[in-house]
C-alpha cells in the first residue's frame, strides 16, 4: 500500500503540521533536531497520532542496551533494496521522536525504528510490527531503566502473542527469556561478549551453567534455543548453511553481530543477504559514531559508550598501544546519574595507553583508573587533552551527553 491509499484524520493533519512547525522553531534556535519537541506537539493534539501513522508501513522496531542505533541503520539500508524507508536515524527512540520520524514518512513501505528498551511494549502495541528485533539486554542507567531482569519480564510480557516475526540473540539469556513468550522467533547466535548480567537464570533465579558459548540452568532446563542464523567470524551462516562474507566500514566484532541481526530482519521481507550485506557496507559512521574528524590538526575517532558492555566491546576495537586514548564521562539526565557502573568496566584494557580524562565526572573517573592502576592524566577541556596527546589518531570514548559535547566542539 502506498501512503496516500490511507489518508490521515484532519485532527492528524493538523497535529503533524503542528508537530513540524515546532520542530522548526526549535532548529531555528539551534535547540537540536526538533524531533521530540515535534512529536510531543504532535501527541498533545491526537494522542493516536503515532498508531495512525503507522497504519500503512511494514514497521520493524530495533531494542537492546547497545547497539540499536547502529543496527537499525544497517536494517534501514538493507530494506532499501525492497522500498522507502522512513526511520528515527538520529535515536530519538521514545514515542515523541518515534512519531516525528513517522510524520515524515508519508511515502514509506518500511518504518524502520529503535525504541529506548524502556518503551518497547508501549510502541508495539501502538505501531502493531511486522518484525521486531531484540539484541542484549545490560546494566544501564539503573536509576532510570531499573535492573535488567524486570527489563526482559517487562518485555516477555509486552511481546506474548504478538504476530510480529520477533529476531533475537538467542547468545543472551535475558534476550531469550524475554522472545520466548513469542510464536514466532527467529533465533540469532549473534554472540555475548558482556556476560555480567547473565549469571542467574531469568526463569527461575537458579546459577546459570556457561560451557563455552552454550548456556543452561541446571535447575529449571531454561537453556539456549538452536539458532538459524549465525555470526561465524567473517561471515554470516543462513538457515541453508551458506556463509555471506561481511563487509562494513563500521569496526569491531559487536558491529558484525549487529549486522548478522540486520541480514535475518533483510530476509523476512524477501531482501536476500547478499543483497542486504553489500548495502550495510555504505554505512561509515551512525550520528557521528565511529566518525574520524580532524581537530587541531589531529585525527580524533568518535565512540560512544555508554555502560560497562559498551565499553568493553569498545576497548575490543580501539588501535593497540601506544595510541593515546581520551575518556569522557558526564552523569547528566540522559545518561543516568548514577556512575556506580564505572566500577564494573575492566579499564585494565587499557594499559599502555596515554589516558587522557574529561568530562563533569572526571574526578570519578580518575578514582576508578588510579584503583586499576592505569596511567591518565585529568584535563578540563578537549583541546588540552589533545594538546597533551602524543602522536598518532585518537581514540575519543565518550558517554552519550559527553559525546554530544565532543561532537559539538569539534563541529561534528
Amino acid at each position: 500500500m502506498s501512503g496516500n491509499s490511507d489518508p490521515l484524520s484532519p485532527r492528524a493533519k493538523l497535529a503533524v503540521t503542528a508537530g513540524k512547525a515546532a520542530a522548526a522553531v526549535s532548529r531555528a534556535a539551534g535547540r537540536g533536531s526538533g524531533s521530540v519537541i515535534g512529536g510531543r506537539v504532535a501527541l498533545k493534539l491526537d494522542p493516536d497520532l503515532l498508531a495512525r501513522l503507522a497504519t500503512h508501513l511494514d514497521v520493524i522496531l530495533v531494542s537492546a542496551t547497545n547497539g540499536k542505533t547502529t543496527t537499525t541503520r544497517l536494517i534501514a539500508e538493507a530494506l532499501r533494496a525492497a522500498g522507502p524507508v522512513v526511520s528515527n536515524a538520529l535515536g530519538a527512540n521514545m514515542p515523541a521522536g518515534i512519531t516525528s520520524a513517522l510524520a515524515g514518512g508519508s511515502d514509506a513501505k518500511f518504518a524502520v525504528i529503535e525504541v529506548d528498551e524502556k518503551y518497547l511494549a508501549g510502541v508495539a502495541r501502538d505501531t502493531d510490527p511486522k518484525c521486531i528485533a531484540l539484541l542484549n539486554l545490560s546494566r544501564d542507567q539503573l536509576d532510570r531503566a531499573a535492573e535488567t531482569r524486570m527489563m526482559a519480564e517487562h518485555w516477555r510480557e509486552g511481546l506474548a502473542g504478538s504476530k510480529a516475526v520477533v529476531v533475537a540473540n538467542a547468545d543472551d539469556p535475558l534476550v531469550v527469556w524475554a522472545a520466548s513468550s513469542s510464536p514466532n522467533v527467529i533465533w540469532v547466535a549473534a554472540g555475548q561478549m558482556w556476560k555480567d548480567d547473565a549469571w542467574s537464570c531469568p526463569s527461575c533465579g537458579g546459577v546459570m551453567q556457561r560451557p563455552g558459548d552454550d548456556w543452561f540452568c541446571g535447575e529449571c532446563g531454561f537453556r539456549r534455543p538452536t539458532p538459524t542464523w549465525a555470526l561465524s567470524g567473517d561471515h554470516v551462516l543462513d538457515p541453508h548453511g551458506s556463509a555471506w562474507p561481511i563487509h562494513l566500514q563500521l569496526p569491531g566484532r559487536a558491529n558484525k553481530a549487529n549486522a548478522a541481526s540486520s541480514t535475518a530482519v533483510a530476509a523476512v521481507f524477501g531482501v536476500p543477504p547478499q543483497v542486504a550485506l553489500e548495502r550495510m557496507y555504505q554505512v561509515q559512521a551512525v550520528a557521528g559514531r565511529y566518525d574520524v574528524v580532524q581537530f587541531m590538526q589531529r585525527d580524533l575517532r568518535l565512540l560512544l559508550a555508554k555502560n560497562p558492555a559498551g565499553w568493553l566491546e569498545t576497548f575490543s576495537l580501539i588501535d593497540p598501544p601506544p595510541t593515546p586514548v581520551i575518556l569522557s564521562v558526564n552523569a547528566r539526565g540522559a545518561d543516568g546519574t548514577d556512575t556506580s557502573w564505572l566500577w564494573d568496566v575492566d579499564y585494565t584494557r587499557l594499559t599502555g595507553h596515554p589516558i587522557f580524562v574529561l568530562g563533569d565526572r572526571k574526578l570519578d573517573l580518575a578514582v576508578r583508573l588510579e584503583v586499576a592502576n592505569q596511567q591518565f592524566q585529568v584535563c578540563e577541556t578537549l583541546d588540552q587533552a589533545v594538546q597533551m596527546a602524543p602522536p598518532g589518531r585518537i581514540e575519543v570514548i565518550a558517554n552519550y551527553t559527553a559525546f554530544q559535547d565532543l561532537r559539538r566542539r569539534v563541529g561534528n
